[in-house]
């Protein structure tokens, strides 16, 4: 029988509760189909400075450089807001991702038909169904960039620095090209090269790495401000975006609210090999935690990737998928509530879910 070891970061705020909930379907997924998950504990974020003074100890580094993957639950909160940039929750997620070599962030917006009146476009707009995925590079560009403060003037000034290496965007290239071949066969590869140098050495690149590689995926180019219109304007016409860094994240959150909640959206962060980290996009809603409300279905969408993407059981990833888009039809958390149907609360959808698998 085959095992894998599996780091759990579970965070703070919400992140502990809604971590128990995937970690309930990755249990029962092994045991129907036929493998066992053993699972560790590493600390991360604000619960990591609470513990050792810095947001990611050495310790965690190395559990998930050993595991066959990680999953997290959500980082940060006001209690931490005013601590040094590089000593905040968020700085332990930068430098995971970092010393993992996880360069590639896969969010996947998707709206389950049970869900489609939770999404702010019309029907007409979104037509059959809207799968899209996001490939954001991720451990790139102006988040990583020489950055710093100076005086222009004699008046304060502070500067961040966007910049990308050609093996940066082949790598990322590369991952979005292959994704489109198991899906719609389409990439859009969005940038601002009418006015960024950086962005006019993407797509020079991208450009390069389709021709020589993958001329039978088809590519498009776009500037991200009109991305995010079209987005909104015919979400239809997307399989594959890939992008930097900081237009991915944006444009990943706006196709988020598309999908009707954040509260269901995954997400992988994948490096060369086949170790990942996993994450539900949404924050750590501090406010709610603590009070078994919090939706933890991106949460377990997210141990689905991971089954799917670095554990080789794409069946038990099929499950957990299904599993959700049914118990949608019976239940809801509050955050995605509906006339008619239960509310309940995290550890109760948690337990549904794994009923219907």
């Amino acid at each position: 029988m085959k095992e894998y070891k599996i780091v759990l970061l579970k965070g703070d705020g919400i992140g502990p509760e809604i971590v128990d909930q995937a970690v309930k379907t990755l249990r029962k997924t092994a045991d129907k189909f036929g493998f066992s998950v053993c699972f560790d504990e590493a600390l991360l974020g604000g619960s990591a400075i609470d513990a050792t003074g810095v947001p990611l100890p050495q310790e965690t580094v190395d559990k998930c450089k050993a595991a066959d993957s990680t999953l997290l639950g959500a980082v940060g909160g006001p209690k931490w807001d005013n601590m040094p940039g590089d000593k905040r929750p968020e700085a332990g997620l930068l430098g995971i991702r970092g010393a993992l070599g996880l360069f590639a962030n896969l969010r996947p917006a998707v709206i389950f038909e049970p869900l489609r009146a939770a999404s702010p476009l019309k029907d007409e707009i979104i037509g059959d169904a809207m799968d899209i995925m996001i490939v954001r590079e991720l451990t790139g560009g102006i988040y990583f960039g020489e950055r710093g403060r100076k005086e222009v003037n004699g008046q304060p000034a502070a500067f961040d620095t966007e910049m990308y290496s050609v093996p940066e965007i082949e790598r990322i290239a590369r991952v979005a090209f292959d994704l489109a071949r198991k899906r719609s066969g389409r990439v859009c590869s969005v940038d601002k090269a009418n006015v960024l140098e950086s962005s006019r050495l993407w797509r020079e690149t991208v450009t390069r790495v389709h021709k020589e590689e993958y001329p039978d995926v088809e590519l498009n180019y776009m500037y991200v401000d009109n991305c995010a219109m079209q987005l909104v304007r015919n979400p239809k016409q997307f399989d594959v975006i890939v992008t930097s860094n900081i237009f991915g994240d944006i444009l990943s959150d706006e196709a988020s609210m598309i999908s009707g909640s954040i509260g269901m959206l995954a997400s992988a962060s994948l490096g060369s090999g086949k170790s990942g980290l996993y994450e539900p996009v949404h924050g750590s809603a501090p406010d709610i935690a603590g009070t078994d409300s919090a939706n933890p279905l991106a949460t377990i969408l997210s141990a689905a990737m991971m089954l799917k993407y670095s554990l080789g059981e794409p069946e038990a990833a099929k499950a957990i998928e299904d599993a959700v888009s049914k118990v949608l039809e019976i239940a809801r958390t509050a955050d995605i509530a509906a006339e008619g149907l239960r509310t309940v609360g995290c550890k109760e959808m948690g337990d549904l879910v794994c009923s219907l698998i």
